[in-house]
């Protein structure tokens, strides 16, 4: 890693740059208490500003406080992170709420100690917030500012690496000013998601050029160093649609460890068999089975190739088994006949396959 630059010089002209282009109408801005600035941070993790910003007005109306946040279902919780991907963060989210509600009485703890020891965040995100809500001397290292530092200094090794992101925390430490704490933490922000973006950097308009090291060695493009990628493995499995008589759909909640924790999906079948004898149980024995195409979904660890198998029951079919009633669901039930209706009403979590599903049935 390169010999540090001056800097106070780098944050002189990276607030320069801020005050004049920098992002300062975002909603999280708006009122920055440390419950709206956390819920913005949990959402932005691997996630663009334009994609986060309907989620989280839709989620802010809905859960205004960290206490409607803490009190509520998780259920319902889910069913507005639902399309945002990466389903551990609103299920830590809604953990961590009800430990503040529980042990700081529902106040939001203001130490770095007290904050990382909540589920889903970081030292990172924790740094975030202490800065933005509570103008504290606190530096970040997420995703953008690495990617930045890596490219000031020319760093040459794979940021992820243990070495390599301890050292760009001592960097990034270094670099934070002793004022303006929030504005600077915003502005490095902005400047990696706006300027020193991964493809198509924007060098022209960057504040930070006539000290850039990647620039200067015309290495931008090739750095940060690319993490050493493995071939994702491909898995298969069948998604059973099941409707019956009364336009119900038969749907189970995962388990809240793994894929779509927490959420409601088609049952997730191994082979055409298990589809088949899940169907007769369910539907009766006169109904047949439909293969859609298989599409494929893909998760930060593999590839999954679904292939949707729809049944509906025949006409005459009887149902074999009791039917509740949508208003009467108990939603701690794993597995349950909801009305299409209610599904597309959205006030279950449903994975982004399962919602394009849904889409489909509009067609039967």
């Amino acid at each position: 890693m390169k010999k540090a630059l001056n800097a106070a010089t780098f944050a002189e002209k990276l607030l320069e740059w801020f005050d004049l282009y920098g992002r300062h109408d975002l909603p999280w801005q708006e009122d920055k208490t440390a419950y709206r600035v956390w819920v913005s941070e949990i959402m932005l993790q691997q996630t663009q500003v334009k994609t986060v910003i309907p989620y989280y007005l839709k989620f802010m109306q809905r859960f205004p406080t960290l206490e409607t946040l803490a009190n509520a279902e998780q259920e319902s919780v889910l069913a507005h992170w639902a399309g945002l991907g990466y389903y551990a963060r609103g299920r830590n989210l809604h953990k961590a709420a009800q430990v503040i509600r529980d042990r700081y009485d529902g106040v939001f703890p203001t130490t770095f100690e007290e904050m990382v020891d909540l589920p889903g965040i970081g030292r990172s995100t924790a740094g975030a917030i202490l800065s933005i809500a509570q103008g504290r001397r606190y530096a970040i290292l997420d995703g953008n500012v690495k990617r930045v530092l890596a490219r000031y200094d020319a760093v040459d090794r794979w940021p992820g690496e243990k070495e390599t992101e301890k050292r760009l925390w001592l960097r990034a430490e270094a670099l934070t000013p002793v004022s303006r704490f929030g504005d600077y933490t915003q502005a490095m922000m902005d400047l990696g998601a706006t300027v020193c973006m991964r493809t198509k950097p924007k060098c022209d308009v960057c504040p930070l050029q006539s000290d850039c090291q990647a620039f200067a060695q015309q290495k931008v493009l090739e750095l940060p160093v690319r993490k050493p990628q493995k071939a994702k493995p491909v898995k298969e499995a069948f998604l059973l649609i099941l409707r019956d008589r009364e336009n119900r759909l038969w749907l189970e909640q995962r388990p809240q460890n793994g894929i779509w924790g927490g959420l409601w999906a088609f049952p997730q079948v191994s082979d055409w068999k298990a589809c088949e004898e899940i169907a007769q149980s369910k539907l009766g024995g006169d109904s047949s089975l439909l293969k859609w195409e298989t599409f494929r979904h893909t998760f930060s660890h593999y590839h999954l190739d679904i292939t949707p198998v729809y049944c509906e029951a025949a006409c005459g079919n009887e149902v074999k088994e009791a039917q509740p009633e949508y208003a009467a669901l108990d939603l701690k039930t794993a597995r349950l006949w909801i009305e299409l209706s209610a599904l597309r009403a959205g006030r279950f979590g449903l994975p982004a396959p399962v919602q394009t599903l849904l889409e489909q049935l509009q067609a039967y």
